[in-house]
């Protein structure tokens, strides 16, 4: 059986305090089974978070980091320092990193390697942007993203990899992929996993969807056979509507 996962993209909203207090509210509401729960504030609140959240049911993800161990890269951070912070999981691959600051399968890639390497779990993202969609290249376009994030990744490290397919054209418009749009390219992506390492891994491999996802759409989707859970941006920003997310993974 997948575990589903609940995982709240915060971006670059709340500080220090408004942050705080959100994990603290949904630490003490969420689900103590059936569901993992991840919360990904901004790099300001990581420790912040993690002191809140360090007895309780819910992890910690970085929102990005860089592929390197240490070095000179002014205002990044490596996966031993978000593992030193107390960080479990880290989002790579995010369209907003891919479309706003341009960058690349390879570099992403570079990232997933080291992630790993750390003992950091990458929560992976891909999909296809409106006009893609519309070419009918959401195919292409996927298994393009997903085998160039895996390059060089073991069948023993999948265990600690999870899929996130976001539609870029769903993403902070309100338009959500229907269920049926949705369970299609999870089950392609699983399809790839089982052709690029074995069925088992594909089988056992945590695929979430992110685009819109709302307390509203979280059932339809959910009870899809091929989506395990959720990236959420907008409706992970307050406790009720985050938490009813949870919920829902659980029923």
């Amino acid at each position: 059986m997948r575990v589903p996962i609940i995982a709240g993209n915060w971006k670059m909203n709340h500080t220090v305090e408004t942050g705080t207090a959100l994990a603290r509210a949904v630490s003490d509401n969420a689900p103590r089974s059936g569901v993992e729960v991840v919360v990904a504030p901004s790099l300001v609140s990581l420790a912040s978070v993690v002191d809140v959240l360090v007895a309780g049911p819910v992890h910690v993800a970085a929102q990005n980091m860089h592929w390197a161990d240490n070095g000179a890269y002014t205002g990044d951070v490596s996966a031993e320092m978000l593992l030193d912070v107390g960080c479990r999981y880290v989002i790579l691959g995010h369209s907003e990193r891919r479309q706003i600051f341009l960058e690349s399968d390879e570099l992403i890639n570079r990232k997933i390697i080291s992630a790993l390497a750390a003992g950091l779990k990458p929560i992976v993202c891909i999909g296809e942007s409106l006009e893609e969609r519309e070419a009918a290249h959401t195919r292409l376009k996927v298994i393009f993203q997903l085998r160039a994030a895996l390059t060089g990744v073991l069948r023993e490290d999948m265990a600690n990899v999870v899929i996130a397919y976001e539609p870029i054209w769903a993403i902070g418009t309100g338009k959500t992929a229907s269920p049926e749009q949705a369970q299609e390219v999870h089950a392609l992506i699983r399809e790839q996993l089982g052709e690029l390492y074995s069925a088992e891994v594909a089988q056992a491999t945590r695929l979430l969807y992110g685009g819109s996802v709302k307390p509203s759409n979280i059932d339809e989707l959910i009870a899809q056979p091929d989506i395990d859970g959720a990236l959420v941006g907008g409706a992970s920003l307050t406790a009720d509507s985050f938490l009813a997310l949870t919920r829902a993974a659980v029923a």
